[in-house]
């Protein structure tokens, strides 16, 4: 079976993960999924599948050469964001798109003058929804190449492999598929996250990321009365905004660029929250910027009174690159198999983070491979039929070549 066929399938489960579920994972389709694909692995006659409670597939195919290597693993996420409703309803293939604007629904377009991904995609076959739904191809598109992978050489006994991990996570989408992934039960040496979105991307390079809480505490009075006395909380906290550098706003940034991103606020004049996303891929530069916020939060305190703007910071992900770069074997095989497909493999710095950021943290050195999906978590999401097909090669062909490896 190829990839999109497994894809076409997959996409028709309700995955879609949520945020301020005590429950793990936080939907249960997601378990329902987990155990379909369970039984397929089974099917193939892997004897090494685990499903876990918590909804986490972990398994290994057992090496089939003499010689010592590392075990590879190969990662990819069963949730699908909550950006739009899913699953996808009516997901269609268009063969040998040829570069003409999409309708997928009034108001939802695909154009290719503005969409270099889709310009990659004349002249092969893609997938789109009807415009209502997302796709899903973050990250069931990896989903499809695995298993695609995993089932040709349990078919095939005569391609040489050494042992092969491989898992299947939960609640990626929500940040917290990595809070209980359990990296024994993996038991990889190195591995793939099978979760970007050009076929060819390789990533090795993430960003710092931290989100920030910013709570203003004003005083309400009557609006006639307030001279001297009213404190808008409202207002400080656009003051706040005001003090962070506008030209290090999303809409202004790209590559190595970091950001702060305004995620959410709401209040009134008595209290006010922002929630900021605090993004950078240099470590000094990353410190820097959340110094900043709490000078910002300190010149408003002497401005309004002590305990006016809390601040309240939390690390979350780093950037793998000091983890990868001293088995740098992992982004030269993986360029050499993308190569071997047809393919200009590409080394772009990630603008977010992956799972494995801080699974390489734990042991376990993990780069990210483009799927050959793009438009994630929107309504215009698309599969490449022919680039998920490359994509499933190129897994094999990594394979292959740990099987040379000298550990």
């Amino acid at each position: 079976m190829r990839a999109y066929e497994r894809f076409l399938k997959y996409v028709m489960y309700d995955t879609m993960s949520l945020e301020g579920r005590e429950s793990v994972p936080s939907t249960p389709g997601q378990k329902a999924f987990a155990e379909v694909l369970a039984s397929e692995l089974r099917e193939f006659g892997i004897e090494d599948v685990r499903l876990d409670d918590k909804g986490y597939i972990y398994g290994s195919i057992p090496s089939n050469i003499e010689k010592e290597v590392p075990v590879i693993g190969f990662i990819a996420h069963v949730d699908t964001s909550d950006a739009h409703p899913s699953p996808a309803k009516a997901p269609r293939i268009i063969e040998k798109y040829d570069g003409r604007i999409l309708e997928l629904a009034p108001g939802v377009v695909l154009n290719p003058a503005i969409d270099s991904n889709l310009q990659n995609a004349i002249g092969c076959d893609i997938i789109v929804t009807d415009g209502t739904t997302l796709l899903g191809g973050d990250d069931k598109a990896g989903v499809a190449e695995i298993m695609t992978a995993l089932e040709y050489i349990t078919s095939h006994p005569q391609f040489r492999h050494g042992k092969i991990a491989f898992s299947f996570t939960p609640d990626e989408e929500i940040g917290t598929s990595q809070d209980h992934f359990d990296v024994k039960a993996f038991g990889a040496d190195f591995a793939y996250t099978v979760d970007g979105a050009d076929f060819g991307d390789i990533e090795y390079e993430n960003f710092y990321g931290a989100s920030a809480k910013v709570t203003v505490r004003g005083i309400s009075t009557h609006p006639g009365e307030a001279k001297d006395k009213m404190k808008n909380a409202c207002l400080i906290a656009m003051e706040f905004d005001a003090l962070l550098p506008p030209w290090q706003r999303p809409e202004h940034t790209e590559n190595y660029d970091g950001f702060y991103h305004l995620l959410r606020i709401a209040g009134d004049c008595e209290n006010c929250q922002m929630a900021y996303l605090v993004r950078e891929h240099d470590d000094a530069k990353y410190e820097e910027k959340k110094a900043y916020m709490e000078k910002a939060a300190m010149l408003l305190n002497e401005k309004h009174g002590a305990g006016t703007v809390l601040l309240e910071i939390e690390d979350g992900y780093r950037n793998m690159a000091e983890m990868v770069r001293p088995h740098m074997h992992l982004i030269e095989f993986a360029k050499a198999a993308i190569a071997e497909c047809g393919v200009t493999p590409r080394v772009p710095a990630i603008r977010g983070g992956t799972d494995g950021s801080e699974l390489s943290y734990k042991g376990v050195p993990c780069p990210n491979l483009g799927t050959g999906s793009f438009n994630h978590h929107s309504l215009t999401e698309v599969a490449n039929i022919d680039h998920m097909d490359q994509c499933a090669q190129a897994l094999l062909k990594i394979m292959a070549k740990y099987a040379e490896f000298e550990k």
